[in-house]
């Protein structure tokens, strides 16, 4: 059996990808903040996670980016949902909520 800290980062390995497009839901974000945003709630260590998700992302079209100028340094390249995104993460949270219920009852010995 893995150890529990090898469950967890599975765990988050499965959630990430839409945890992101939940943070694209309602606005457009560049991706170091993206990182900070998931670094503040425990689901990413570094920005090395974050990058090469983001480039599959926009490979299958959940995304969309483009360049802005930034106040203080180099341009910054902006991502934002497409409606193929949008799409999967509504699919998703649909799922979610199923799935986080039956966990919930599971653990908590509401299933018998």
């Amino acid at each position: 059996m893995p150890p529990i800290d090898s469950a967890v980062a599975q765990l988050r390995r499965g959630v990430l990808e839409h945890c992101v497009l939940a943070l694209l839901a309602d606005e457009e974000r560049y991706g170091y903040d993206l990182v900070t945003e998931l670094s503040d709630a425990g689901l990413v260590a570094s920005e090395g996670t974050i990058y090469p998700l983001l480039s599959r992302l926009r490979k299958d079209e959940l995304v969309a980016t483009s360049w802005q100028e930034s106040p203080s340094g180099p341009p910054r390249r902006y991502y934002r949902l497409t409606p193929r995104g949008r799409r999967a993460l509504e699919q998703f949270r649909g799922s979610w909520t199923d799935f986080k219920k039956a966990v919930d009852e599971v653990l908590e010995g509401r299933n018998s």
